[in-house]
């Protein structure tokens, strides 16, 4: 991920509603939720709801589907994952007990051994 992908996903995330929406898309799953569904779990008029998942999409974030007249989203667990790979990949600089489930603790020597 390059730093303006990243930057334009945390921008999206920046905002409580967004978050909150994208939180509830990552706990739904792979399967998503139609944007009905999603916006009664956030109770948010269909009009908001829709300008804060175009925000989301922008940033890749999540995905849709038509399902017949349903739309169904979906969070985009790759993206996801990029973003978090992006933020962390120089957490273990110099580090010899690093792994995917490591707790990043930052170098009292800046990563210099």
């Amino acid at each position: 991920m390059d730093t303006e992908t990243a930057l334009s996903a945390l921008a999206a995330l920046s905002h409580e509603s967004r978050l909150a929406a994208f939180r509830e898309l990552v706990q739904a799953g792979p399967e998503g939720l139609s944007v009905g569904e999603l916006r009664e779990r956030l109770d948010l008029p269909p009009a908001t709801l829709t300008a804060h998942l175009n925000g989301l999409r922008t940033a890749e974030l999540v995905q849709d589907q038509r399902e017949g007249r349903v739309i169904r989203v979906r969070a985009n667990y790759p993206q996801m994952n990029a973003l978090i790979a992006y933020l962390t990949e120089n957490c273990c600089a110099g580090a010899t007990n690093c792994g995917p489930n490591s707790v990043c603790i930052p170098s009292t020597n800046g990563g210099q051994t």
